[in-house]
């Protein structure tokens, strides 16, 4: 037998209590995912499009080094980029189409002011390159030298408010500047400063959609962010830079990143000791000399409602100057919010991924409301309540999938708070129907669906019903009559049959549970639409025309992208039929070939799950498909290919997403498939079970407290089987539980092996 020795064994002792020590939030990775690349991702739709800055759990304010402005770049940071332009304190999360937010960037700076970011040669700027090697991205915090300044750049953040510490070099002329036009994807188009002190600025931006930012305008956002800011160091030698911009000058994406308004904003007036200005295009600076090392803080509230909700959520959350404070506190809203589910067993690498998947599940939806419940209605005027917290930014069509379903188990308040925001804005607004993609208020009508009623339906049927229900009910009523499988002769293309029709599904099932008798079978039917685009003939989904003639079906048949669908291809899409999985094998030639078909569809699929045209996990409409094999009687073959996607579609790194994170999506997909469980069918309360990730996964309800246990036996990358499992101590031959024996707590415990126990489960 070897001997140990007592360095060895200290060594072994000493690792394992380090790993004893380490908090969920020291697993968070922010980096992972953060990259806008599409040469890196081979397609467009690009890889994880995350930011690493420093936020809160479901905060207002995300304080994010920015890269760049304009293109698809979302986030507005992409990791293999060399240079900063400043330092947001909004950031938006996975998302491409232009994007939005990257408001009040901030950027310390030394020696002659710029007031252009720099990116064209022609024209020095700002920005400035950074040193990879010692940027630092973590839960609550991140860090960067920006390396032309020999600035150190720390930031942390509260709920509503951010702090962010400089460490400058010795020089006379050391600055913070604000570029207050600055906007992802755009521009603010108008914009007002105020010195209120010899510490603090207070002002505006004003940012509608002829600014571009959401889809280029396109998108409709318009909204205005206030804010209140202070300075540790006195406000003694300060100015303003005003640029004209000629009525009829675009101030849309591709205009405002060109070198004909770079030139124009170049020419600025610096206007020194000017105290209040209103203008188009401005922006603040504060200069002082500095000492070696020397710490200069800034912070700042942010409001979406006031001036005054700016300046209470500064001064009721960061009263002080102490840095450290706010990112302890910061730390430990992450570290309560991420220990609603705890991971045992797997590498090092796999709870690396599984904790920064949870934490980037919980970014969206945001707290759009000031400190004392004050927010800005959909009438753009600001409202008060204290009954739920405003929130936004609402990526419908990715999120109904596993992002709320995740939410309704371990944040069931924050699906509520959703589903009132969503109600009161159709409420306020005038517009009477929920929109599919809400941002700041903004009906931007993106993707296709009606994705808030399988959320509403999801929730009641969970026991969440904190929201006006009869309201919920008639702007669901009226958002399917407006978008949806109406009876009279239109074009019928797959993805908004299929889509359309789950949600009708929802409307149906929500008519029976409040009481609308006259609804249910008008949209029980709808629901069934989708059997009215299946050619026997090609034995798939084929769209049509309004006359009822198939459309042209093309050489690639079911693979060709975008026939019929929306990011995808009716293979892709065509397994979208989450309400009658029954109905729809039964159409495609019975459950055998459906399952084979199911089959091939995987065994196609690239090994690193890169964007295909099969199983491609990268975008969501096939996200549901794995978990059909539970609902087809073949649960070994959802225990096989979910393990699958988890241990390869998901790594750390920068490229560590196959797909665009889509504001919790495809990190709530992992979350809840590592641990064991999924939804198929939001609006049916059965959660699919099958083999997890790790050794062990606890989680804890939030309407209860209590803890579900999920323990796997023997399990390893080889025992991915599910041989026998046991819920509370009981035989358990169930390949499915229910939320509320989840929200019951106890312990569901499987035996794993390395062969499929085919008879389980079944």
């Amino acid at each position: 037998m070897k001997k140990i020795s007592l360095c060895a064994v200290a060594l072994l002792c000493a690792t394992h209590l380090l790993a004893q020590t380490k908090t969920p939030a020291d697993y968070v990775d922010p980096f992972i995912g953060a990259s806008t690349s599409a040469a890196e991702a081979g397609v467009f739709h690009g890889l994880g499009k995350t930011f690493p800055g420093a936020a809160t759990p479901f905060g207002l304010v995300q304080i994010s080094p920015n890269t760049i402005t304009g293109g698809d770049n979302g986030p507005g940071y992409s990791y293999e980029m060399q240079y900063i332009e400043g330092f947001a304190f909004t950031q938006m999360s996975g998302i491409g189409w232009y994007g939005d937010l990257g408001n009040f960037l901030v950027t310390p700076t030394t020696g002659p002011l710029h007031v252009v970011a720099g990116r064209h040669e022609e024209l020095p700027g700002y920005r400035s390159r950074y040193s990879k090697k010692d940027e630092v991205a973590k839960a609550g915090y991140y860090a960067a030298t920006l390396t032309d300044y020999k600035v150190r750049t720390e930031a942390t953040a509260a709920t509503h408010s951010g702090i962010i510490r400089f460490t400058f070099p010795e020089n006379k002329q050391s600055r913070i500047q604000i570029d207050l036009a600055r906007r992802v994807g755009g521009t603010s188009t108008e914009q007002y400063i105020k010195v209120v002190d010899d510490h603090t600025i207070e002002g505006w931006m004003k940012c509608p959609p002829e600014g571009g930012g959401w889809g280029d305008g396109a998108g409709k956002a318009n909204y205005t962010v206030y804010f209140y800011a202070q300075f540790s160091k006195p406000l003694k030698n300060t100015g303003v830079w005003s640029a004209e911009i000629p009525n009829g000058i675009s101030r849309k994406s591709e205009s405002v990143t060109s070198l004909k308004y770079d030139s124009l904003i170049a020419k600025a007036a610096i206007l020194p000791n000017v105290k209040e200005k209103q203008g188009k295009h401005l922006g603040f600076y504060t200069e002082f000399a500095t000492k070696p090392n020397e710490v200069v803080l800034m912070k700042s509230g942010i409001s979406f409602s006031s001036i005054a909700g700016a300046k209470l959520n500064l001064t009721s959350e960061i009263p002080a100057w102490d840095f450290d404070k706010t990112h302890a506190q910061a730390k430990a809203l992450w570290n309560k919010s991420l220990s609603a589910i705890s991971v045992t067993g797997g590498t090092e690498d796999q709870k690396k991924v599984f904790y920064t998947a949870l934490y980037h599940t919980l970014i969206d939806p945001r707290a759009t409301s000031d400190l004392d419940g004050t927010y800005m209605g959909g009438d753009m005027k600001p409202h008060h309540t204290n009954k739920f917290i405003k929130r936004s930014v609402f990526s419908g069509w990715d999120v109904f999938r596993s992002q709320f379903p995740l939410q309704s188990i371990i944040n069931p308040t924050v699906v509520s708070d959703m589903i009132n925001s969503l109600v009161e804005l159709a409420d306020q607004s005038g517009e009477g129907y929920l929109e599919r993609w809400e941002f700041l208020n903004a009906y931007s009508g993106c993707m296709v669906g009606n994705p808030a009623l399988p959320v509403i339906a999801d929730a009641y049927t969970k026991g969440i019903r904190n929201f006006d229900l009869q309201k919920a009910y008639k702007y669901s009523h009226n958002t399917v009559e407006k978008f949806g499988n109406k009876p009279e002769p239109h074009d019928m293309d797959i993805s908004t049959t299929l889509e359309y029709g789950f949600d009708e599904w929802c409307m149906s099932k929500l008519a029976v549970w409040l009481g609308h008798p006259e609804d249910v079978k008008v949209y029980a039917d709808r629901a069934q639409t989708y059997k009215q685009i299946f050619d026997p003939e090609k034995g798939w989904f084929r769209p049509k025309n309004a006359d009822g003639t198939w459309k042209s079906w093309p050489k690639r048949g079911r693979l060709q992208q975008d026939y019929g669908t929306v990011e995808s291809n009716p293979y892709q899409q065509g397994w979208f039929v989450p309400h009658d999985i029954d109905g729809m094998a039964k159409l495609m030639g019975g459950r055998e070939k459906t399952i084979a078909d199911l089959n091939s569809f995987f065994e196609n699929t690239p090994d690193n799950f890169s964007w295909n045209d099969y199983y491609n996990h990268a975008n969501e409409p096939v996200h549901l498909v794995p978990f059909m094999f539970n609902r087809l009687g073949e649960p070994w073959l959802t225990q096989k290919w979910v393990r699958k996607i988890c241990a390869d579609g998901y790594k750390t790194g920068v490229e560590g997403l196959v797909g665009n994170e889509d504001v919790g999506q495809m990190s709530a997909w992992y979350v809840l498939a590592a641990s064991g469980l999924s939804q198929a069918t939001p609006g049916n309360p059965r959660y699919e079970i099958f083999s997890p990730t790790f050794n062990k996964v606890a989680i804890r309800a939030g309407a209860t407290g209590k803890i579900f246990n999920i323990v796997a036996k023997g399990n390893s990358p080889t025992n991915v089987y599910i041989q026998s499992a046991k819920l509370n101590g009981k035989p358990y031959n169930k390949c499915y539980i229910s939320h509320q024996q989840i929200l019951n707590g106890g312990t569901l415990e499987f035996v794993m092996g390395p062969q499929p126990n085919k008879k389980w489960g079944i």
